[in-house]
Parts: structure tokens; C-alpha cells; sequence
């Protein structure tokens, strides 16, 4: 699937993808890229973005670069996701590069790095997870 296409099912599964403004911007060998425009109302008290909003982007990534991979696998769930919160976000957009660790029949195994928009080398978060395949017909 494109990241057009991955886009759209999430927005339609999803309502709260469009509250956040969710995008799907990059789906290729490398892995998938999101992102989450910066909103104030994203804002938690201490003027940094919530931990919610930076948890839906990493698992929207994942499924992005699963779905990337196998196509329209709806059912894709996840199964874990791992958190560590490393810094405070800056103000700008959010962004997330996933890519799958090991992908086998049952589940794929994804690693996900945040960041602010333009500081690349500073991450915001770090995300393991595993999404539960269907089994195929």
C-alpha cells in the first residue's frame, strides 16, 4: 500500500486521526515516516505535547510500515507497544520513522524513533511494539 492509501484507511478507521491531523507521509524499504502537525491543543500543562498524542503517532507508524509491507491487513493489531519518553518535544511538528525489525508469519516486530521536526539527532521518544498478524486463508 502507499502512504496515500494507508492515510485514508487510517482516517476511516480512526476518527481520533483526524483530530490529531495524523499523516502518513512515507512508505519504502527504509520503513515509514508520520507525522503530526503541531497543534496547541495537543499541549499537556508544562507546555509539551501530550503523551497520548506522541503514543497514537508511534503506533500509527507501525501499522503504516506493516501495511506498508503486506499490503491490506486490517486486522493487523497491536500486540506491544514500549515507550521511553527521552525529551521534551519543541513546538514544531512531530515526527516518527518506523521500520519493522523482524517480520514473520504471526507478528512483526517494529522499532520507532520521535522527534521534533528539524533535530533529527535529538529523540523524543523511543518506541518498541509488535503487532499480532492475521492468519492467512
Amino acid at each position: 500500500m502507499t502512504a496515500e492509501q494507508v492515510e485514508a484507511l487510517i482516517r476511516a478507521g480512526v476518527p481520533m486521526a483526524e483530530d490529531i491531523d495524523l499523516r502518513i507521509e512515507r512508505i519504502d524499504d527504509r520503513g515509514a515516516l508520520a507525522r503530526v502537525p503541531f497543534q496547541s491543543r495537543l499541549v499537556r500543562p508544562g507546555g509539551t505535547l501530550s503523551g497520548p498524542t506522541i503514543m497514537a503517532l508511534a503506533d500509527a507508524a507501525m501499522y503504516a510500515v506493516v501495511l506498508g509491507r503486506l499490503g491490506k491487513v486490517e486486522m493487523a493489531v497491536t500486540s506491544n507497544l514500549n515507550i521511553n519518553f527521552l525529551a521534551k518535544p519543541k513546538p514544531v511538528d512531530l515526527v516518527a520513522e518506523a521500520k519493522i525489525l523482524k517480520l514473520g508469519r504471526r507478528q512483526a516486530v517494529c522499532e520507532v524513533s520521535l522527534y521534533s521536526q528539524g533535530e533529527e539527532e535529538n529523540l523524543v521518544a523511543h518506541v518498541t511494539g509488535t503487532y499480532a498478524l492475521p492468519l492467512g486463508d
